[in-house]
């Protein structure tokens, strides 16, 4: 069958090493390159015939996962780390091959292949570290947006490299060669920033109107890989050009169902991606040569891993970032396989040299999953042993805080925490790290405290055990549970109410003893629901009882352990069933120019008016002597089929004559 069975196999083994690594609590990519060893040529057994074929399928998966991040892309998130990624990236490109090249001298070899190993080394794996940020649930984090801005600026360094590299005998040839691809690619980009924005909104638009999903979702497509084939063609890489062509698309007003749709294309050749990586291991050549693959391997990572975390901190990032640089960036990527393939064919390295840069790369490329998991406990411990950083606090009350509400994390959800709170006058104090959103919340004038809420110096300030709340809003799971847990240490019995990123992360803030756990997707899912169904006259009660099935079925088997939760959900039931509902009053009113106590709604309707708004002043509890007038709106209580005798009788029997009284 050719390339169909060739497919095949790599989906089912791709399925079965998935569904391994998820039992074992491993990232699924571990699975993916796993299984790919195993079905490789290498291997025997079930094998793959073509893997060429699957190779340059492969590529399609890098090209759709930069064309879905330049979907959800903002160029205004990178404003905060444009100097490192511009000016810094460079400098670690070159020190980078500076290390490859000391590795390649100290191994023995001479100063040519020293300098192409040093080139193979020099950039990081894009797909390997978003994967490994989305799976840690880190995408739009500080750290994130800085390693995303190094591996787009990595990608136009490599195309340099790769340009110049086999001229390294004649500097002058190379550079007048790289002087031209830049001009081209100048040119290309400038062309794709004026025609794309002006011809793909349109081309979407046409699309759209024909209402098929099909010729939606193929347009889509068309655009990314097409893009990037001629981003190719001028001489940038396959994946840069999708991205761009992503960052384009996300002006127009189609760019999230373009992103749905594309996801399921995205993570089905991001999966071949990864197989592919696995069938390129040859395991006999790793254990005849396992010394020396060790030693590059150990050498390049550190070299790595040290010029990444020195060059954060050298532009002013500090706390867990210069961790996540080294530990997440430390592999070299599938650039790698391309420079070494580039080498073999310009006759500079030889088969066995081939295989090693090959072999290293991929072994830095598995270990990365499991690196990085290293940075929460590892900041965890520099946080305990070193000393407490001195904070600032801003606008917080002259009064003692007393019975306050303590928001850990200042970002958008916080910050709206904080505007609710303010607006039922309830004293709070924000806490956070990110010196951006500090500025946010002083110029919006929240109460802020500058400074790391694991800490408990920080936590004092913000008088945590006087406090009768805390609200953690961070979505990482790593970073709440460090501050859940020093929170216990100092107050065990205030209560924490904690935003969790899906069902696993929610369980470990139940073993935490969190008292309430939050999903934001899911209680949006299901407020989208409520609505749908409103919409759609389902009966109110019919509507609770519902989505009270399906949030305890959710929440309750979490919160067991609280005697107390069934009764705060019944408090909910009730709160929501005895909803408050306005009416204005049309001159037929039936209820015009009578009185309350004249007409005894409650009586009549069951239902309760609880105020009246009337020359743009509002009654609560109105008298029993309040006389309804014209265009009166009028407030009632009671659950909907007492509300809706009211409207019936207040509004749709206005022509039915005077009521009886």
């Amino acid at each position: 069958m050719g390339i169909a069975a060739d497919i095949a196999i790599v989906i089912v083994a791709a399925l079965i090493g998935g569904l391994l690594a998820q039992r074992i609590r491993q990232p699924l990519i571990v699975g993916y390159i796993l299984a790919g060893v195993v079905v490789g040529p290498h291997t025997g057994g079930v094998t793959i015939g073509d893997v060429e074929s699957i190779t340059l399928l492969a590529e399609i998966g890098v090209a759709l996962l930069l064309f879905a991040l330049g979907l959800e892309f903002s160029l205004h998130e990178l404003q905060p780390v444009k100097l490192i990624a511009l000016i810094g990236t460079p400098i670690q490109v070159a020190l980078s091959i500076v290390v490859g090249f000391g590795i390649g001298q100290f191994l023995g070899f001479d100063w040519v292949v020293s300098l192409w190993l040093g080139a193979a080394m020099c950039i990081s794996s894009t797909m390997i570290v978003l994967k490994t940020l989305a799976s840690r649930g880190l995408i739009g984090t500080l750290s994130s947006r800085v390693m995303i801005g190094i591996l787009i600026v990595q990608d136009l360094c490599i195309v340099a490299v790769s340009i110049v590299l086999p001229f390294v005998d004649d500097l002058a040839t190379g550079l007048s060669s790289l002087g031209w691809a830049t001009a081209r690619a100048a040119l290309f980009l400038m062309a794709m920033v004026v025609v794309g924005t002006r011809v793909l909104p349109w081309l979407m638009r046409y699309i759209a109107r024909g209402n098929s999903r099909e010729l939606f979702l193929l347009a889509v497509t068309a655009i990314g890989l097409g893009i990037g084939y001629v981003t190719y063609l001028v001489g940038l890489s396959f994946a840069f050009g999708a991205f761009v062509a992503g960052i384009i698309l996300s002006e127009s007003e189609h760019s999230h169902q373009a992103l749905s749709d594309i996801i399921p294309l995205r993570d089905l050749f991001s999966m071949i991606f990864f197989v592919s990586i696995g069938m390129l291991v040859d395991p006999l050549f790793f254990l005849e040569n396992m010394g020396m693959i060790l030693t590059v391997v150990l050498l390049a990572s550190v070299g790595k891993g040290v010029i990444f975390s020195g060059l954060s901190l050298g532009f002013g990032y500090r706390n867990v970032i210069p961790l996540a640089l080294g530990f997440g960036m430390f592999q070299m990527s599938e650039f790698s396989f391309v420079i070494a393939r580039m080498g073999l064919n310009e006759g500079v390295l030889d088969a066995d040299l081939y295989s090693l840069i090959l072999t290293s790369a991929l072994v830095t490329i598995l270990l990365t999953p499991a690196a990085f998991q290293l940075v929460s406990p590892l900041y965890a411990q520099i946080r305990r042993l070193r000393p407490a950083r001195v904070y600032q606090t801003f606008d917080l009350p002259q009064e003692e805080l007393q019975g306050h509400v303590v928001i850990a994390g200042a970002g958008r959800v916080g910050q709206y925490v904080a505007q609710v709170l303010r607006r039922l006058d309830l004293h709070f104090v924000a806490v956070e790290l990110d010196q951006r959103r500090v500025e946010e919340c002083k110029a919006a004038s929240i109460p802020i405290i500058y400074g790391d809420a694991t800490q408990s110096t920080v936590l004092v300030a913000a008088a945590i055990r006087r406090a009768r709340l805390l609200i953690v809003t961070t979505p990482a799971i790593a970073v709440t549970q460090a501050v859940v847990e020093q929170v216990h240490r100092m107050t065990p019995d205030l209560h924490i109410v904690a935003r969790a990123e899906g069902l696993e992360p929610m369980q470990i803030l139940r073993d935490l003893g969190v008292y309430e756990a939050v999903q934001p997707e899911f209680e949006a899912a299901l407020e989208i629901v409520r609505q749908a169904l409103l919409h759609l006259s389902i009966p109110l009660t019919e509507i609770q009882n519902y989505t009270d099935t399906v949030r305890q079925e959710l929440y309750a088997p979490l919160y067991t352990h609280l005697p107390d939760y069934a009764t705060v959900v019944q408090l909910q039931n009730a709160q929501q069933l005895l909803a408050l509902e306005w009416a204005t009053l049309p001159a037929q009113s039936p209820l015009v120019g009578h009185t309350l106590g004249e007409l005894q709604v409650r009586s009549r309707t069951g239902a309760s008016v609880v105020a009246v708004l009337v020359d743009h002043k509002t009654i609560p509890n109105p008298a029993l002597s309040h006389r309804f007038v014209v265009g009166e709106m009028v407030a009632v209580l009671g659950n909907q089929q007492q509300r809706a005798a009211f409207i019936a009788w207040a509004i749709s029997e206005a022509m039915m004559g005077p009521p009886m009284i």
